[in-house]
């Protein structure tokens, strides 16, 4: 088994995906929000990638943590370094569901797991790949400190692709 772990901020805490996870997963990846996921998606298509996101941890010691909050204990999204082969280099990436948006969750949660990826991984960079209208992540990437990389290779022509410096 793979040694998943748990992380804290001050209010949420980055857990490990469970099976009572998948339908809010499903529920956003199969829904318009999820146009900026290369979706909507089946709920094949989406179980398929709820999958990998468990596997990553098993097969390369990285994937993908539920964000929950500390106080309520609500699931409130996801954050995740992705990689194997179908990604150019291995990514931070993050989503949060609706009613969570805008209160900085996104920003805390991928702040803390990008730092425990470049700390435990020894990674010197990450990028996240991002679909050039979804401006609240963009937004995101950029308060997190990445810079647009131009020249950084990507499965989706269309995306932008932000470099995280180590911190």
């Amino acid at each position: 088994m793979a040694d998943i772990p748990t992380l804290e901020t001050e209010r949420l805490l980055l857990r490990s995906m469970t099976f009572e996870d998948w339908p809010r997963y499903f529920d956003l990846m199969a829904s318009k929000r999820a146009q900026y996921m290369n979706g909507p998606h089946s709920k094949s298509a989406a179980w398929g990638m709820f999958c990998h996101d468990v596997a990553l941890w098993h097969l390369f010691g990285h994937g993908a943590l539920m964000i929950e909050d500390k106080e309520t204990g609500s699931c409130l999204g996801q954050v995740g370094i992705n990689g194997g082969p179908s990604y150019m280099e291995k990514e931070l990436g993050w989503y949060v569901y609706e009613e969570a948006e805008g209160k900085g969750y996104a920003f805390e949660a991928a702040l803390c797991f990008r730092d425990w990826a470049f700390r435990t991984l020894g990674l010197e960079t990450l990028v996240s790949y991002i679909e050039p209208r979804n401006e609240r992540s963009i937004a995101l990437a950029e308060r997190l400190g990445a810079v647009l990389d131009p020249e950084a290779q990507r499965n989706v022509p269309e995306d932008l692709v932000f470099r995280h410096p180590k911190p």
